[in-house]
Parts: structure tokens; sequence; C-alpha cells
């Protein structure tokens, strides 16, 4: 069976029994603490793996909106809602990222577990304001 007859069928199968999409993620891993500190050089790497393994489906911002959203459902995650990422602990989106759930692929194999601390610091970036000081344009 294809991607998208498996993303069709699991659509019309929350469609018909009114089940809402949920990643559960176990306890302890939402107990996780990122040991990386956001480092220019931790997120100038992020942001490279970033590039080739994640902005397609979560956009070059991670507001959800890469170039292959639209053929997910459900869609992938806006990493710049501010308040949903609040609720998310450090662990929780190390879990997911390493663990995947279809749509999302496993990168527990094909990512070092730095490499996947340094996409959750990137990650939550995406949800930061952005001061004044780094806004500025040469007019």
């Amino acid at each position: 069976m294809s991607r998208r007859a498996n993303v069709r069928n699991f659509s019309v199968y929350s469609a018909l029994n009114k089940a809402p999409w949920s990643w559960p993620v176990p306890e302890e891993a939402k107990q996780l603490k990122n040991p990386l500190h956001p480092t220019a050089p931790a997120l100038k790497s992020a942001r490279e793996v970033y590039v080739d393994k994640c902005a397609h489906c979560h956009g070059d911002t991670g507001k959800g909106d890469g170039r292959d959203a639209s053929r997910y459902d459900p869609a992938p995650m806006d990493f710049s809602d501010a308040k949903r990422m609040r609720q998310a602990t450090d662990g929780e989106l190390f879990y997911k990222i390493s663990e995947g759930k279809k749509p999302m692929p496993v990168f527990k194999n094909k990512l070092t577990e730095d490499q996947r601390w340094e996409l959750v610091l990137l990650i939550r970036s995406f949800a930061q304001p952005v001061s004044p000081a780094t806004n500025n344009t040469v007019k």
C-alpha cells in the first residue's frame, strides 16, 4: 500500500471514529532534559540538519508550511506556536524526533543523539519572539 493510501486510510478511519490523532509520549521520555545549550555552533549545526530532513514538511521557519506539508494528515506541527511549544517538554520533542510516528519519520538511526538534541534547540527557537535588535534591516 502506498504512503498516500496509508495517510488517506488513516484520515478516513479518524473521521469515521471521530478519534483525534494523538501521539502519546512515555512519562520517562517527557522528563528528559536537553544536555545541550543553545550556542551559535549548535544552532548552526541543527539548521543544516533541519533544512535537509525537516523543512520540506515543517517549513523554513517551522510554521508547518513546508512544500510537502499539504500531503500529510495530520499536518506537520507549527513550531512557531509559542503556546503549544511551551506545553511540550524537551524530552517530548526529542522522543518524537527520535521515534517518529507516521507520517513523521524515525530519526534515531539516522541522526546522532546530539543532532536530535540540537534540533530540539532549533525548533524551540522558532517560537521565540524576534528582538528588534536582530530584526534591523539596512536601508
